[in-house]
């Protein structure tokens, strides 16, 4: 059923990297009335705080983008990113619950292990093998289990023009910056991935809030990659000559393990969408225009 009246959407995290192009899109739409929440608005581990403004503003849907991200620090402050992660969106979901609003959760595709060949599909088994993915599956099961009307949207390896403030920009950034500089790359090539726009991302979550979908949908852009492949095509869009060497995972050590593939696809996408989402590849391009990397 499509949404007729104007709708009240609160965004949880509106600062971050998919949050900042959510409430963009989302205010493109008359239909919506968006409300943007940073952290200092409101902690969503600070269950009082979250109650007090959900009742406040009596939202007809809720997204919930706040999240711990840093991968590695994870394993060493697990108890945080339980805290954010899974307490903070059981939080945001009670608080959705007690006024009977849609409550919309970012997830990740780091919810899977990565023995899968194919990209994973909303009906593949979680089983996350870092204590990132366990959080945010954690989150999953707490969302699910707390509010009657819950969506949750996974998405992969995010890129979007604010870049991550919990990682201090994004892949695409930090390569062309050591690109210019001369150095040679090396970059693992044996992790598949799916590159996803935010700003692509944004756009499928507004149409399923339109639609009213529920349930769990994966929303990335076409196609997978590695790293390095990635890496490769920055490059090539850029013009920039420099060496890039492929290398393998087991040569740069890190704490939390990753999955060797954890590129998404929607099995749900011909039922939900017109038509399929761009590639990794044309999002790419987009992205390295809009940020003045490439000309128009």
């Amino acid at each position: 059923m499509a949404l007729t009246s104007k709708h009240t959407i609160a965004v949880f995290g509106s600062t971050g990297q998919l949050g900042t192009d959510l409430v963009k899109v989302l205010r493109q739409k008359p239909e919506f009335d968006v409300v943007a929440l940073s952290h200092g608005d409101a902690d969503c581990t600070k269950a009082a705080v979250v109650s007090r403004v959900v009742l406040r503003l009596r939202p007809h849907t809720v997204i919930n983008c706040a999240a711990f991200v840093r991968v590695d620090d994870c394993e060493d402050q697990a108890n945080l990113a339980f805290e954010v992660n899974a307490i903070g969106a059981f939080n945001v979901a009670r608080a959705c619950a007690a006024i009977d609003a849609r409550c919309v959760y970012i997830g990740t595709d780091y919810v899977f292990d990565g023995m899968k060949e194919d990209a994973y599909v909303e009906s593949d088994q979680a089983n996350p093998i870092n204590v990132y993915g366990a959080s945010k599956l954690a989150g999953e099961h707490l969302v699910r289990q707390t509010v009657p009307r819950w969506l949750i949207v996974r998405v992969a390896s995010l890129f979007g023009t604010t870049g991550a403030r919990g990682k201090g920009g994004n892949f695409i950034e930090t390569i062309l910056a050591r690109a210019k500089k001369g150095d040679p790359l090396k970059v693992v090539d044996d992790i598949r991935i799916s590159p996803t726009y935010t700003q692509d991302a944004a756009k499928v979550v507004r149409q399923l809030l339109k639609k009213e979908v529920t349930g769990v949908v994966h929303a990335s852009n076409g196609g997978s990659c590695t790293w390095c492949e990635f890496a490769r095509q920055i490059l090539k869009f850029t013009d920039i000559d420099v060496r890039l060497e492929p290398v393998l995972s087991n040569e740069y050590p890190v704490k939390a393990r990753r999955p060797a593939n954890s590129a998404l696809i929607s099995q749900r996408s011909p039922e939900l969408f017109d038509q399929a989402p761009r590639t990794w590849q044309q999002a790419l391009k987009h992205y390295l225009e809009k940020k003045g990397h490439i000309r128009l």
